[in-house]
């Protein structure tokens, strides 16, 4: 009882000293951003959607992207590196707590004279462990602990972000090589047909032997371009399997049968540059571990200052049967470290934490630089597929009905090979140049979500826990 109320007086004793912290503490970067994006936003078509992917209105998407929020190996690895986290929170946690050990020991023994009896000793030991957090070292710990901890949750984030967007990015890809497959058959159709009319025409004596090999020409290169408009489709649908933890080969998508390229309704969004601190978790990420160095400087520099050890320990000897407990010894130390010198070393850790402090600083700038960077890319990306899609439009309607005057006039023998010829390649590549356009305008508006860090999850993030 004595032993134990000493042990409590210095424990509290210790407490006493123990609320001074070294180190900075942490203060949040203060971000110069601009007042808006220098490019236009986007003028809203849809209604606001829980997750922006709904605006397409396809199932198949959907169900792949819920499957790879559930499967995707960068997801589960995110998770693996939170759980870890979380670990490392409750072990600095529990840094601050005195330990506590058990020991046995036991030995037997005969003795030779005498009348030869057996002697059996046994001992029971208790020991106890306390390293008082003088100067804040141990809270420091727990600060970084739970700061990195922060990050790793939004880094979970992320990779959810990312991983919807690759997905809706490989889908269009996906749809993008069937509805150009789909084309190339129409175009193929045509250039059967013109092939047909001028070989009909040249056995007439109506066209030179010429015209039948320029059609039969254009016909193959058109033919040619099945191999790697394939390699295109696969290519994304392997893409696909990755991404939502499926081995690639056996994917299967549920496609309509007949191939288009899916439609994204722009729905409204946040989109300030001030939003980005709020929605984009890669900047929550690196935020969090800028207080996580933060605190690795003020680790660093308690190690400078001296340190204090309470170790003690309870044991009892056990004897014979009619005697229990032969004797019992209790101890109770204290043990003050003052470092003194050991060639810098401790310096040399003090500064080596303030450089990774300064390099998690210019870290988290370069994440805001980028994310500004890759909004404003993307509205200007918009703005132009936008433009090309309208003037695609006109272009593709202008090629149709040039191609069918003079499909009329070659029949009537009243224009050129050569000038019908013209006129379907123009036509062939103006579908293609238009078909293009539409997905890159879908993907354009994916790229968009994904920059701005719209939500890829109904409810809101998880708040960071302190």
């Amino acid at each position: 009882g004595m032993m134990m109320r000493s042990l409590f007086l210095v424990l509290a004793g210790s407490g006493l000293v123990s609320g001074c912290v070294v180190g900075p503490d942490y203060t949040p970067p203060q971000a110069d951003l601009p007042g808006a994006f220098h490019a236009p936003l986007p003028v809203a078509d849809g209604e606001a959607q829980p997750v922006w992917w709904q605006g397409f209105d396809d199932p198949e998407l959907a169900r792949l992207i819920a499957l790879a929020l559930d499967d995707n190996l960068d997801i589960a690895l995110a998770r693996a590196r939170l759980d870890e986290a979380d670990a490392l929170v409750t072990r600095a946690q529990a840094g601050l707590a005195p330990s506590l050990d058990a020991s046995a020991d036991g030995s037997a023994s005969t003795v030779l004279s005498g009348d030869g009896s057996d002697e059996t000793r046994a001992g029971l030991g208790l020991g106890l462990s306390y390293l008082p957090d003088l100067f804040g070292g141990q809270r420091r710990g727990i600060e970084q602990a739970e700061a990195t901890r922060q990050a790793r949750e939004f880094a979970l984030e992320d990779a959810r972000r990312l991983t919807a967007a690759a997905i809706a990015g490989r889908y269009i890809e996906w749809q993008r090589s069937r509805a150009r497959l789909a084309l190339l058959e129409t175009s193929l159709d045509l250039q059967r047909q013109t092939l047909d009319i001028v070989e009909r025409r040249a056995e007439a004596g109506l066209s030179a032997d010429l015209d039948v090999q320029r059609a039969a020409s254009d016909l193959a290169r058109t033919r040619a371009q099945q191999g790697s408009l394939d390699v295109v489709r696969a290519a994304a649908l392997h893409d696909l399997a990755v991404l939502t933890g499926q081995i690639p080969g056996e994917a299967r998508l549920a496609g309509a049968e007949t191939a288009t390229i899916p439609h994204l309704s722009r729905v409204p969004l946040d989109a300030l540059p001030a939003d980005l601190l709020r929605q984009r978790p890669d900047l929550k990420a690196a935020e969090r571990q800028l207080a996580a160095a933060s605190a690795a400087v003020g680790i660093a520099e308690a190690e400078l200052y001296p340190s204090l050890s309470l170790p003690g320990s309870i044991t009892a000897d056990l004897g014979s049967a009619d005697r229990l407990v032969s004797s019992v010894m209790a101890r109770l130390g204290a043990s003050l470290m003052v470092p003194l010198s050991d060639g810098g070393a401790r310096r040399a850790g003090t500064a080596a934490a303030e450089a990774r402090l300064d390099q998690a600083r210019l870290s988290y700038r370069a994440v805001l630089l980028n994310a500004l960077a890759e909004v404003e890319t993307a509205l200007v990306q918009l703005q132009a597929v936008d433009a090309q899609v309208v003037e695609l439009e006109t272009a593709v309607l202008a090629s149709e009905q040039a191609f069918e005057q003079l499909n009329a006039l070659y029949r009537e023998g009243l224009a050129s090979f050569i000038d019908i010829l013209d006129a379907q390649r123009t036509l062939i590549s103006s579908r293609e140049a238009q078909l293009d356009a539409r997905a890159d305008q879908t993907a354009a508006l994916v790229d968009l979500y994904r920059v701005l860090g719209a939500p890829v999850s109904p409810v809101a993030a998880p708040a960071t826990r302190s």
